[in-house]
């Protein structure tokens, strides 16, 4: 199990003593809608990764195996046991090797960050993140499904110097494991030291914030040093407005990882000449053609006028899609886990099955009426497995026509309350 995955009981661990915080402390960090649609970005993140992890550390490996400078010029091989092979104890210098490969690959970091607020195709994949319109730590686990495809570019270096691919491997998991605490409002400001060196979340609230002046500003993923020496750094003079200066409004977990993607295959075909085509696919997301008006200016916004994406629906609706949500959610742990040894023609289907549910959680959360055709379809073909399972194992088999079956009359019994049109026009902009 990688560092990540590890770590995701200590992940929740923390958000419940967040809510907790929230809870006694009378203050409003978390909405159920919301945080339903980060876990489930997480998830379909997570799921993503075990069939695209191949493509950042295969290109890493390969690059580290055939094109490092200890291959091409024969040098000493990177700095990296800790422990002294003799049983002396820590080895210095492979400590330090270790440092600097964190650090090094901190610095990539920084730079793959940069380009994904820079460059519209990195945008593409990195908007999901920003697209929650609350700050806890639930949204620090809303992550893109592939935007790390293209991540591998900003870390060749670190493999032609030498850094093994699973010294990079560790250092790259605990660079983003480190990111997790900094999304909260709960931690005002740090001392002062430590905000000089270290982003914070005083330093990431600004990163999220959509106000004119936090646009495109806090890259660090560990070392705000970074942001301050390539005059990207501003600090928290206010609370910011988060989420996306055109908002996603929707709690859809799937189309909040794609839909940057549609809107740039949109405007490329219906754009007038090569050189928009180029600028609408690696130009700045705010970029418009002169004739559209030419950039985007972003609006003067507060917190006290801002109106969060929060649309009334049914509560039987809220807890249906909590009650299923909560029962996706270990199924979605057991396919991580077990990942490495699943055939793949059982690891795809599980993954769509997942997906799926999560899908149809998030429609359900807008009373979509396409989630009540497509939550029928996934429940009807679970009655099916569930069936076929009876000679295999009849406890499991049971538990599932129970929940199957118990699942389809309480859809059926709230099906006037889903009431918004399937097609119903999706905001097909280029969010920022």
């Amino acid at each position: 199990m990688g560092i990540i995955q590890a770590s995701i009981p200590l992940f929740f661990l923390f958000i419940t003593v967040e809510l907790l915080y929230a809870q006694f402390g009378r203050r409003s960090l978390y909405r159920l809608n919301d945080s339903i649609s980060d876990l489930s970005a997480g998830t379909i993140s997570q799921i993503a990764g075990v069939f695209t992890k191949v493509l950042l550390i295969g290109a890493y490996a390969w690059v580290a195996d055939h094109a490092s400078l200890q291959r091409v010029m024969s040098l000493p091989a990177w700095p990296a046991g800790a422990w002294r092979s003799d049983g002396g104890g820590i080895h210095v210098a492979n400590v330090l090797g270790w440092t600097a490969a964190f650090i090094a690959v901190d610095f990539a970091y920084y730079w793959f960050h940069r380009i994904s607020h820079e460059v519209n195709l990195f945008w593409a994949g990195h908007v999901v993140h920003h697209s929650s319109e609350e700050y806890n730590l639930a949204v620090a686990l809303r992550q893109s499904a592939v935007g790390g495809l293209l991540s591998w570019i900003f870390y060749v270096p670190l493999a032609i110097v030498g850094v093994s691919w699973e010294q990079f491997a560790v250092c790259y998991a605990l660079n983003l494991v480190y990111q997790f605490w900094i999304h909260t409002r709960a931690i005002d400001r740090l001392p002062s030291w430590c905000e000089a060196v270290w982003n914070t979340p005083s330093h990431h609230r600004v990163h999220h914030g959509v106000n004119p002046e936090y646009q495109d500003r806090n890259y660090a993923g560990v070392f705000i040093v970074w942001d301050r020496w390539f005059g990207t750094y501003t600090p928290e003079q206010q609370e910011p407005v988060y989420g996306l200066t055109s908002p996603l409004r929707s709690w859809n977990p799937l189309w909040g990882q794609i839909h940057q993607y549609v809107a740039i295959a949109r405007n490329v075909w219906q754009a007038e000449c090569w050189s928009d085509r180029w600028h609408y696919v690696f130009g700045s997301p705010g970029w418009r053609p002169a004739a559209q008006g030419g950039a985007i200016n972003v609006p003067e916004v507060s917190r006290a006028t801002f109106t969060v994406f929060d649309p009334a629906v049914p509560s039987e609706l809220s807890r249906y899609a909590f009650v299923h949500f909560v029962l996706t959610i270990p199924a979605a742990l057991w396919l991580l886990t077990r990942a490495d040894v699943l055939p793949p023609v059982q690891l795809v289907a599980g993954a769509f099955y997942v997906v799926l549910s999560l899908t149809n959680i998030g429609g359900t959360l807008e009373a979509r009426r396409w989630a009540f055709v497509s939550e029928q379809a996934r429940l009807g073909a679970l009655l099916v497995a569930s069936v076929a399972l009876l000679m295999m194992n009849g406890l499991v088999a049971g538990v599932l026509l129970l929940i199957c079956s118990s699942s389809l009359a309480w859809l059926w019994r709230a099906r006037s309350s889903f009431v918004v049109p399937s097609d119903e026009r999706m905001d097909l902009h280029l969010a920022k």
